[in-house]
């Protein structure tokens, strides 16, 4: 949750309000992340929330910022960053493209997770591939990849109420789990076999912010025997594509 509190001063002349507030919207969506949510950018500059609400979806309109799908938030539009000097827009890599890219080069699903305020969010599906196990994916994430990933990033920021054993494999046992997840932290690389539901594999992997945090997730999906959980060429690609993610911001 963003605490921060940046009241947007008393203007002097004639500089109209609006744009100021409409300008510290934009550094607050900027500071705040992308797939800030209305009610953070509202909070961090102290602007009131119908106000900030009002002016976030002009300014979609006018495409300086976009809306995240799933998120229901909003991050830098290209005009935003034309106007900071980024690349051209023919430079710039949407992160479907790597994802559809990974879809090429495997027969397993391919999953983009977002963990913003420390909640697990699809915001990329595999249209090929049924997601087994999806409504224990964000209650209990202590039974897969994409969750045990989060949590070994999150230790003091998610808690964990309900320890359930949703196969033989599921660990359950809060010091084995405290082991899982220190493995996690030193490798990068969250796995799973027949934990969540039995026949699921899955490999997890980071993806880092310019702070080196951990924002979310790109995994890989597939049947126990079939998706191996060593496979180091695709673990290769799948951090090398995390990492083309994080940096296409």
């Amino acid at each position: 949750m963003v605490t921060r509190t940046t009241r947007v001063p008393e203007t002097g002349g004639h500089e109209p309000r609006a744009v100021q507030k409409a300008l510290a919207l934009l550094e607050a969506v900027a500071q705040i992340g992308s797939g800030a949510r209305a009610k953070d950018v509202a909070n961090f500059t102290g602007i009131a929330p119908a106000t900030a609400y009002r002016l976030l979806n002009l300014l979609v309109a006018d495409g300086y910022l976009v809306r995240i799908e799933d998120l229901s938030g909003f991050a830098l539009g290209r005009r935003t960053r034309e106007l900071a000097g980024a690349a051209p827009q023919t430079a710039v890599v949407d992160h479907r493209q790597i994802v559809d890219e990974i879809r090429s080069h495997t027969r397993f699903g391919v999953y983009l997770v977002s963990y913003q305020h420390d909640r697990i969010a699809l915001i990329d599906r595999d249209p090929d591939h049924e997601l087994p196990g999806e409504s224990a994916l964000a209650t209990h994430p202590h039974a897969s990849a994409i969750g045990k990933l989060l949590l070994a990033n999150r230790p003091d920021g998610v808690s964990l109420k309900d320890l359930r054993k949703f196969t033989s494999r599921t660990i359950t046992d809060l010091a084995d789990l405290a082991v899982e997840l220190s493995r996690i932290r030193i490798c990068g690389i969250a796995i799973e076999v027949d934990e969540i539901k039995v026949g699921r594999s899955a490999i997890a992997v980071p993806i880092r912010d310019d702070a080196d945090g951990v924002r979310g997730a790109l995994a890989v999906i597939g049947r126990t025997g079939r998706l191996h959980t060593d496979d180091a060429g695709l673990i290769e690609l799948l951090t090398v594509s995390a990492r083309e993610i994080g940096t296409a911001r």
